[in-house]
């Protein structure tokens, strides 16, 4: 499997992925937007875009797809439940669904309601796993569920599933938040040296060379994934000590949502 990592240099600071197959160059264009940046990476690799998949329905995520469906002729992805909100969508995809790019790779389609209702992430069944987690989790935060979401869902979904993932899965988010997002760990976590460390190592990086984590090092410095940590909790005067992990994941996107 080939990944390239398109940084968008954008407001929203998206980012955008290129799948494809060794064998064949046949690629994956995930969550578009940008898609004359993503069309001239495509063509520069030598790949030839055959799908496009967006992981869920916001329009920096999908306002690209026509354009490049014009100019590929790919089939368009996504949730199966969101096609009165993607024009165009060729595929309904449902948790379990195999994407098949080229002839040897294949995604897992994993159905991770919360940010909205009806977005998916993608699980490689590589050597190293990787998800490509659209606006789920980031590193070292998680959506807002602000237009169409839902907290206690994406709660749900963060435990159940990304969580549930072993430490060597690479991550590949849909934007680049990481410096904030550190920030926000260490405002609610002050002692977290690694937290620390790793923002010292990124407030300065180039994101088109963007540093890869995963998910070991997201449940030592992502504060969603550290529910269960005295200082978290002691941050938040309405939390008990025996506060579950889903009351300190609201309490956490609540204060992230105005912090």
């Amino acid at each position: 499997m080939l990944v390239e990592q398109i940084w968008t240099d954008n407001p929203l600071r998206n980012f955008h992925y290129l799948v494809a197959c060794p064998d064949t160059l046949e690629a994956l264009a995930i969550d578009p937007f940008d898609h004359q940046l993503v069309l001239q990476r495509a063509e520069a690799l030598g790949w030839k875009i055959t799908q496009i998949l967006n992981t869920h329905e916001h329009f920096d995520h999908i306002d690209g797809n026509q354009a490049m469906v014009a100019a590929t002729g790919a089939t368009v992805l996504a949730h199966v439940n969101a096609r009165d909100k993607i024009a165009g969508m060729d595929r309904g995809l449902q948790a379990g669904a195999v994407v098949k790019i080229g002839s040897s790779v294949e995604l897992e389609v994993l159905d991770t309601p919360g940010h909205t209702m009806s977005h998916i992430c993608l699980l490689s069944k590589t050597e190293v796993p990787a998800l490509f987690s659209g606006d789920t989790i980031f590193n070292a935060g998680v959506g807002h569920c602000h237009y169409g979401g839902d907290p206690d869902i994406l709660a749900n979904t963060v435990f159940s599933q990304v969580d549930a993932l072993p430490d060597e899965t690479l991550l590949y988010p849909g934007h680049d938040y990481i410096v904030n997002n550190l920030r926000f760990t260490l405002d609610r976590e002050p002692g977290n040296t690694l937290a620390a460390e790793l923002l010292q190592q990124v407030e300065s990086q180039d994101p088109n060379e963007a540093l890869i984590t995963n998910l070991g090092e997201e449940r030592q410095i992502n504060t969603f994934f550290r529910t269960d940590s005295p200082e978290v909790i002691e941050n938040f005067a309405q939390l008990q000590s025996t506060a579950s992990p889903t009351e300190v994941f609201l309490a956490l996107r609540e204060c992230r949502n105005s912090w």
